[in-house]
């Protein structure tokens, strides 16, 4: 047993070597490139309209806001300023969403932002999303970038097409630092070890993001106000609480097999997934030692299994807000192909010690 686990650990290594490396090293060049074209997109932007101030700067090889959904897809976070006048809602009317609703009706001119603000009093993310993407896109039309990128017309969220092959959305938003949103009361379960209180603390005084982007959820909805809702996002609390142990190798990892092998038709397994279940295995093994890099083909296993039952219940729970439903909208057919292909390379993981060398 401890032979085959050693095994699986020196090729889980060399595949970290070769194939995770070289998918970081592709993402890092691809980035630099499309990050100068975002960067002059977005300079443009903000001499037009001041309230539009880039955040996508560079920091140690990092960019500040950036995610990587995709090897062909990323989002930007273009933060906003003064939420001050607003307070935040979050009656679980809309899963995933939350509202920003004026503290006091006198307060609506000293708002920055009074002309996003609705009769009812409420901050449109809406709103504030369809000025940026009209922004954006004269921006485009300005820069020298202008025959290699195009704004995508066919979404109300503002997404770019650079080389007609890599898609960044830029995504208006605002920091919730120090609050944490009822909607996530529950959190962390009390007969649960994992994470320590002080894990705890830290990731509460991070707090949360709130986006100006589309929710699954407000698709089949009609009435405005769910229109003027913003989606809430834990992105940089969920990598505060994936430090320590190989638990970033192991995301690393799952990225990895799931760019190669699992970016299917109708894209029912995204990274995402993989990094909310990464968050339910660290609950079910709680002790620091069960995180040690000895136990990396267990933690990876353990993850493509919960995987396959998620898939084949057609529900995966967001891991801070679990009435919401990270499947939701995907068909069928494509999660059931999906179990198929995650479940070919779990009995290869199981069952071949050499399996990564061809996986």
């Amino acid at each position: 047993m401890m032979a085959a686990q050693s095994k699986l650990l020196f090729q889980l290594n060399k595949y970290c070597n070769e194939r995770v490396h070289a998918r970081k090293q592709n993402i890092s060049k691809t980035l630099r490139d499309i990050c100068k074209i975002v960067q002059e997109v977005l300079k443009e932007v903000e001499v037009q309209e001041p309230r539009f101030i880039s955040s996508l700067t560079e920091m140690n090889g990092h960019y500040e806001g950036l995610h990587v959904v995709s090897p062909t897809e990323f989002e930007v976070v273009l933060y906003l300023n003064q939420m001050g006048v607003f307070n935040f809602v979050d009656d679980g009317a809309i899963p995933g969403c939350a509202v920003l609703k004026l503290s006091d009706g006198r307060k609506r001119s000293m708002s920055l932002w009074v002309e996003f603000i609705t009769a009812s009093g409420y901050l449109s993310a809406r709103k504030i999303r369809s000025r940026f993407q009209t922004l954006v896109a004269q921006a485009v039309d300005k820069c020298t970038y202008r025959d290699t990128v195009k704004i995508m017309t066919d979404t109300s969220e503002v997404k770019l097409k650079v080389k007609d092959r890599y898609i960044i959305q830029i995504t208006p938003a605002f920091k919730c630092s120090g609050i944490w949103p009822r909607s996530a009361s529950h959190w962390p379960l009390p007969h649960i070890p994992w994470p320590n209180p002080n894990l705890v603390a830290e990731v509460k005084t991070e707090g949360f993001d709130l986006l100006s982007r589309e929710s699954i959820y407000m698709k089949d909805k009609q009435s405005a106000a769910e229109g003027d809702a913003w989606v809430v996002s834990f992105n940089q609390s969920e990598m505060i609480l994936l430090l320590g142990g190989c638990r970033r190798k192991c995301l690393s990892i799952l990225k990895t097999l799931r760019d190669k092998h699992l970016d299917l038709p109708g894209k029912p397994i995204e990274n995402y997934h993989m990094k909310t279940l990464l968050l339910y295995e660290c609950e079910k093994h709680p002790r620091e030692m069960e995180w040690d890099e000895t136990c990396l083909g267990d933690r990876i296993n353990g993850i493509l299994l919960q995987l396959i039952s998620c898939l084949q219940n057609r529900r995966c729970p967001h891991y801070f807000l679990p009435g919401l439903d990270l499947f939701r909208g995907k068909s069928s057919s494509s999660m059931d192909n999906a179990a198929k292909q995650t479940w070919r390379i779990l009995r290869e993981l199981l069952t071949n010690s050499r399996c990564l060398e061809k996986l």
